[in-house]
């Protein structure tokens, strides 16, 4: 599979955005798919993930709440819905897939086959 991400941009704290992750071949239902994100000068790290099938949504505890993975099946798009955001969550943010991800290993980057690009979120105070 490949990865187009988009979707990012400036927003005042405490709005909210969308990030949109197209997902192109053949998507099947185990295939897990996550969102990372990278701040300048900090590892990556992970935000949210789930199984295409849409079952096994897990997100970190810093976006808990605020945050949420969703995927449409139809349109092989995941999305991320972030409300209420904060200037730390600030970063770049990168969605990956891979087929052969076990549960609980979706929060690990390495676990993860496939990367898109990189879409920018930035969120002034």
């Amino acid at each position: 599979v490949q990865l187009q991400a988009s979707g990012g941009g400036l927003v005042q704290a405490g709005n909210s955005l969308r990030l949109s992750c197209v997902v192109s071949g053949r998507p099947f239902g185990r295939l897990a798919v996550a969102w990372f994100r990278q701040a300048p000068g900090k590892e990556r790290e992970f935000v949210a993930a789930n199984r295409f099938s849409g079952n096994y949504a897990t997100y970190a505890e810093s976006v808990k709440g605020r945050f949420t993975i969703s995927i449409d099946t139809a349109k092989n798009t995941v999305y991320l819905q972030m409300n209420s955001l904060r200037p730390e969550d600030t970063a770049v943010y990168y969605c990956a897939a891979g087929p052969s991800v076990i549960l609980s290993n979706l929060r690990s980057p390495s676990a993860y086959t496939t990367w898109g690009q990189g879409t920018l979120v930035t969120v002034s105070s």
